[in-house]
C-alpha cells in the first residue's frame, strides 16, 4: 500500500466529509449536544491558565497558517528581509511553546483533578494528547527543519489547494521529515475527530440571539406578611 497517498490524499476527505456531515447531524438533530461542557466549576485555577495559553497560542499561530495558505506571496515578501523572518519565526515558536504548555495543564488537570477527571470523557483525552502531539510536531519543525514561514508557501500551500481543489498531490509532502508529516496527518485526524467531541463548539455563534424578539423576565417573588 502507498501510505502517502492514503494518508495525504485519501484520508483528508473522510476527515472532511465527517467534519461537515456529523457537525451538520449535530447542530440540526442533537442542537444541546453542541457545548463546550465547561468543567469551571469544578476547579478554576489551572484551568484559567491552561486554557489562556492553549486557545491564545493557538489561535495565533493558525492565523498565521491561514495567512499563509490566503496570501503565500505576501508572507514571502515579509520574508524577504532576513529580520523579519528571525522575528516571524521566533514569535511562531514562542506562541508554540506557550499552548503546548497550557495543552499539558489542561491534561494534567484532568488527571490531578477528581472532580474534573469524573466529567472527563475518553474523547476528551483523545483530543488532548492529538493537541498535544500536533504542537509539539510543530515545535520541532521550528526546531529542527527551520524557517517554515519560508518553505511554507512552496509546500503546504499548494498542498492543501490541492486537496480542497479536488486535485490532490501527496507528492509534496513526501519528502518531508517525518515529525512534519506527522504534523500535517495529525491535523487531517484532528479534523476527522472534531465533530466527535466538544470542540464542536467553536463554531456555533449564537445568530439566532440577534432576530428572535425581545424576552421579558419576570419575577414571580411572594410578599411578605
Amino acid at each position: 500500500m502507498n501510505w502517502n497517498l492514503a494518508l495525504f490524499a485519501y484520508f483528508p476527505y473522510v476527515a472532511l466529509a465527517l467534519a461537515v456531515v456529523v457537525t451538520a447531524y449535530r447542530m440540526v438533530y442533537r442542537p444541546f449536544s453542541v457545548s463546550a461542557q465547561s468543567s469551571q466549576l469544578l476547579e478554576q485555577k489551572r484551568l484559567f491558565f491552561g486554557s489562556v495559553a492553549m486557545h491564545w497560542g493557538l489561535v495565533i499561530v493558525l492565523l498565521g497558517h491561514l495567512l499563509a495558505l490566503l496570501f503565500p506571496k505576501g508572507l514571502l515578501l515579509w520574508n524577504s528581509v532576513p529580520l523579519r523572518l528571525y522575528l516571524l519565526e521566533i514569535t511562531g515558536l514562542g506562541l508554540g511553546l506557550w499552548a503546548l504548555l497550557g495543552v499539558y495543564i489542561l491534561f494534567a488537570r484532568r488527571l490531578s483533578v477528581a472532580r474534573v477527571r469524573a466529567a472527563s470523557t475518553p474523547m476528551d483525552y483523545l483530543v488532548l494528547v492529538l493537541l498535544f502531539v500536533s504542537i509539539l510536531t510543530g515545535v520541532l519543525t521550528a526546531l529542527l527543519y527551520r524557517y517554515g514561514s519560508y518553505w511554507f508557501p512552496a509546500v503546504m500551500t499548494p498542498y492543501l489547494w490541492s486537496v480542497l481543489t479536488f486535485n490532490p498531490r501527496p507528492e509534496l509532502v513526501q519528502d518531508l521529515p517525518s515529525w512534519t508529516k506527522l504534523h500535517v496527518f495529525n491535523f487531517w485526524l484532528l479534523l476527522a475527530l472534531f465533530p466527535f467531541s466538544r470542540l464542536v463548539h467553536i463554531i456555533t455563534v449564537p445568530l439566532g440571539y440577534l432576530l428572535r424578539p425581545w424576552q421579558i423576565v419576570i419575577w414571580v417573588r411572594k410578599l411578605a406578611r
